[in-house]
């Protein structure tokens, strides 16, 4: 029996506001939506053309304040060929949230709070 992961789910406040964070800050672009009949919920996947694996966006309309998610305990990791350019690039989004420079790794924080981890390709 094999698996294979194909995608992780964030529940967003505004869905705009994160489609054009996740474009900007790791070039993530929509590939597919659903939308409910009724409209009480959006679901948006978005992938680059570097992997697979997808991350499903979902928007609630009976939701529309920011999620609690803890104590952040929990994020996604994203290999970038250019760690310099994509640091620049975040802080010029201010988005960091966490560095490490020991560990060469860096953390940012999407518009709902979920932290994204950033690592160099080694």
């Amino acid at each position: 029996m094999k698996f294979k992961m194909v995608h992780e789910n964030y529940n967003v406040s505004d869905l705009q506001a994160s489609l054009d964070f996740y474009e900007k800050a790791l070039g993530l672009k929509e590939v597919r939506r659903k939308t409910a009949e009724d409209g009480s919920f959006i679901i948006v996947y978005v992938r680059n053309d570097n992997a697979d694996f997808e991350l499903e966006l979902t928007w609630l309309r009976d939701h529309p304040q920011k999620y609690d998610i803890g104590e952040e305990e929990f994020h996604l990791a994203f290999h970038t060929d250019d760690y310099e350019a994509a640091h620049q690039l975040h802080q010029e989004m201010d988005c960091i949230c966490f560095e490490n420079p020991a560990m060469g790794i860096y953390f940012i924080k999407d518009p709902d709070g979920y932290w994204l981890e950033i690592i160099p390709e080694r």
